[in-house]
């Protein structure tokens, strides 16, 4: 029987990937029952690690018996000491930049990349270093089963490139492809991708721990 895992995520786009990452591996990986009614904990974590940990046990405290997967990935810029890190998906928030209440569209990738590029204006190229981080923890029940981490190196571009992935994918460059994520496929960011990685590594190690 297949090992199944249940996403605590409302990010579609992290679900397909994390979907398609999962299937290459036989896995069936689908969103989380009645999420849309949970309402979300407060990810006061430092760290990938912490706000994972939490997601993970929270939510499945609502899903009794399921195996619970939740991640918590993002940018880690060095020139930046570091950040957006845990805070990638409110870098413009933080900087007081959000949408009207009434907008049409959801602009937070926009403000997110218009940020990160005027904090990186001076910054010269040789010191443009980043990597993409995420960490995924599975639990059932309120207790953590499994975790890993997944890493990919690259770096910050001056201008976006490419209209396809979300988040920083525009301006994440990958020199041994010549790409940034928002321009490869998605079968080879899945390949190299931190989401990726994360998942094939807590996918081995789960069918470990179920091995007689």
């Amino acid at each position: 029987m297949p090992l199944r895992l249940f996403a605590a995520t409302t990010s579609q786009g992290k679900l397909r990937d994390f979907r398609a990452a999962a299937a290459a591996f036989s896995t069936d990986l689908d969103p989380l029952p009645g999420l849309s009614a949970i309402q979300a904990p407060e990810e006061t974590g430092a760290t990938f690690a912490a706000n994972a940990t939490l997601k993970a046990l929270y939510y499945s405290r609502f899903a009794p018996g399921l195996l619970v997967v939740a991640d918590d990935s993002g940018l880690e810029v060095d020139a930046l000491n570091g950040d957006p890190g845990v805070r990638s998906a409110r870098f413009a928030a933080d900087a007081g930049l959000t949408d009207s209440p009434d907008a049409a569209t959801d602009n937070t990738d926009v403000w997110n990349n218009m940020v990160l590029l005027q904090r990186m204006a001076t910054v010269p190229p040789g010191r443009r270093t980043a990597r993409y981080r995420c960490v995924l923890v599975a639990a059932r029940d309120g207790e953590v089963v499994n975790s890993a981490d997944g890493t990919v190196e690259g770096t910050i571009l001056e201008a976006p490139r490419g209209t396809g992935g979300f988040g920083y994918d525009p301006l994440f460059y990958l020199p041994n492809l010549d790409m940034t994520m928002a321009e490869i496929d998605l079968e080879t960011k899945l390949s190299i991708s931190h989401r990726g990685r994360a998942l094939k590594i807590l996918l081995a190690n789960l069918h470990v721990d179920s091995r007689p």
